[in-house]
This record gives structure tokens, C-alpha cells and sequence, in this order.
């Protein structure tokens, strides 16, 4: 079969999935792009976070980054460091990642945004996605919930990025060592929580699925802070827009004012949530922590009308 036609596309928009996914020979190439406005004031930090999220998409499904090109937009009244010194934080971030920057595009707008489009690569038989979690699988969480509300608090005067020191770095923090110990334990499902919060997620990878899902709100970790200011109202603008579409689809038991806006809290570069068998679910939080990565179990997945959200 001659290469450059459909059925060499594996995974495309069906699912929503963290990335495309295009079988080239005997590899998968895996194809994103993400871009954001300023979360954070410090133009590293803004260059760091950015990356770290666009990169999270390879790392969803599985799959290990190899380039990386820049998207850029940038007021000309800007000084030439400040611009400097995002490209420099996500050139850094991509780095790390073991990727390489090879170009991009840039524009002037008044408003600044950046971003990346990635290429990864994953063996076709490892490749991760977004649905495939059966009934009594565990999910398993990494990353603590609310940096949207604290990015919030932020913007309002209520945070400093110093008192937000750890919740940036968290954002910086590649999702890396999460998708190694994934893919070192195996498990049936796989997506990164972003912009429609765990809740949305969750209902994106049940809906896919076929099953239904239930979240342990005593179970989910949450930032310090993070209920009081959602339930006083302090949160993204795109929240109230998840919870209506979210409507129809969460059964929201005990979850109140407070913790409907955590769970549907649109999150910047958020952490993984697997769905696992039980049987490797131990297995799964070992190998997470002897990596340093913070893990939980949340929730499970069980049968009822596919895409449900129950939080009980």
C-alpha cells in the first residue's frame, strides 16, 4: 500500500484522542498542536507550562516525542527579551523531553500566545488512546486538581507566583515518567485532563468506552485552597460552559458548589488518567512512585449507560 493515504491513519478526530495517530512502516507517528495565552506572568514559566501541555498529548498515548515546531504570537511592542525568554522556557521544556525544537512560525498579535506542534513515535502495537476502559477497571489519577482556579486566584491578586511556587512547577512538570510507568505496566486506557476538567475527561474516555464511571470524591486530590475559592465563585470563565454541557452526562451526588467547580475545573497541563485492570492497579501506583509521581486511585469504571459520570 502506497504511503499518504487513509487507512495508514490509526487514530484520527472520532474519539476526540489526545493525538493523531499515523502508522508510517513498522512505526506509529503521533501528531498534535497546543497553544495557550499567558496562565502565569513570568515569560519562562509561560514558555515551560505551554510545552510541558503540548508535549502531554504524546505522552497520553503512550508515545515519546522526537521534534517539536513553534507557534508564536507576540505583540511587536513587546521587548525582543521577553520573547526570547518564552521560546527559551519552552526550548527547554522540549529538551528535557529528550525532543528537538526544528522551527515554527511566527505573528504579530496583540495578544500573546505559544505553543507547539509535536511529532512523537510509539510501537503500533502500544500505541495508548482514549477509550478501550472495560467495567471494573480502576482509574488512577496523577497530578493534583485546581491549577485552573489557581491560575484564577492568580489573576485576581489573590495568589502570587511565589505562593504558587509548586503549583507552576507541577504545570512545568512533564508527564514523562507517568507514560513510561504506563506503558511499563499496561493499561486498556489512557487520556491527559485539560480543558473539560477530570469530570469531562472521565466522560470523553466512558462515552468511547461504553461503560459508565464513578469518582470517589473523597479519593481526588486537590490543591490547598482550591474548594474555598471555588465555592466563593473563583474560577475560569470556561468553567460554566463545562458544567452545562457536563448536565446531562454527571450524576453529581455529594459533589456541591465547591467541588462541581473542581471537578469541572479546566486544568493546564493537568496529569494522566488510566484506566487499569484491577489486578495491575498496584502494580501500576508502584511503578508511578519510584518515578516520584504523585498518584491516586479516583474512581472505576463499571457498567451503565455509556459516558455516565457518577461521584458518589
Amino acid at each position: 500500500m502506497a504511503p499518504g493515504t487513509s487507512e495508514d491513519l490509526m487514530v484520527g478526530f472520532e474519539t476526540s484522542d489526545d493525538a493523531a495517530v499515523y502508522r508510517l512502516g513498522d512505526s506509529a507517528v503521533l501528531l498534535t498542536v497546543d497553544f495557550f495565552t499567558p496562565m502565569v506572568d513570568a515569560p519562562s514559566d509561560f514558555g515551560r507550562i505551554t510545552a510541558a501541555n503540548a508535549l502531554s498529548d504524546v505522552y497520553a498515548m503512550g508515545g515519546r516525542p522526537l521534534a517539536a515546531m513553534n507557534l508564536l504570537a507576540m505583540p511587536c511592542s513587546l521587548p525582543a527579551e521577553v520573547t526570547a525568554r518564552v521560546l527559551q522556557g519552552g526550548a527547554d521544556k522540549v529538551k528535557e523531553a529528550g525532543a528537538i525544537i526544528v522551527g515554527g512560525h511566527t505573528i504579530d498579535d496583540k495578544e500573546p500566545k505559544y505553543g507547539l506542534a509535536v511529532m512523537g513515535v510509539v510501537e503500533p502495537e502500544r500505541v495508548v488512546r482514549n477509550v478501550g476502559a472495560r467495567s471494573g477497571d480502576v482509574l488512577v489519577l496523577t497530578k493534583r486538581l485546581g491549577v485552573g482556579i489557581l491560575n484564577t486566584a492568580l489573576k485576581q491578586g489573590l495568589e502570587t507566583e511565589e505562593s504558587l511556587g509548586e503549583v507552576i512547577e507541577s504545570m512545568a512538570h512533564l508527564n514523562r515518567a507517568a507514560a513510561e510507568a504506563m506503558q511499563a505496566v499496561g493499561v486498556h486506557a489512557a487520556t491527559d485532563i485539560t480543558g473539560f476538567g477530570l469530570a469531562g475527561h472521565a466522560r470523553e474516555m466512558a462515552f468511547g468506552s461504553g461503560v459508565a464511571v464513578e469518582i470517589d470524591l473523597d479519593r481526588v486530590p486537590v490543591w490547598p485552597g482550591v474548594l474555598e475559592y471555588s465555592g466563593c465563585g473563583v474560577r475560569p470563565g470556561r468553567t460554566a460552559d463545562v458544567l452545562a454541557f457536563l448536565e446531562e452526562w454527571v450524576e453529581w451526588g455529594p459533589a456541591g458548589f465547591d467541588w462541581k467547580g473542581v471537578l469541572a475545573d479546566p486544568q493546564t497541563s493537568g496529569g494522566l488518567l488510566m484506566a487499569v485492570g484491577e489486578e495491575q492497579a498496584e502494580a501500576l501506583l508502584a511503578a508511578l512512585a519510584a518515578k516520584g509521581e504523585e498518584a491516586a486511585v479516583v474512581g472505576r469504571c463499571v457498567e451503565g449507560r455509556p459516558g455516565v459520570v457518577r461521584v458518589v
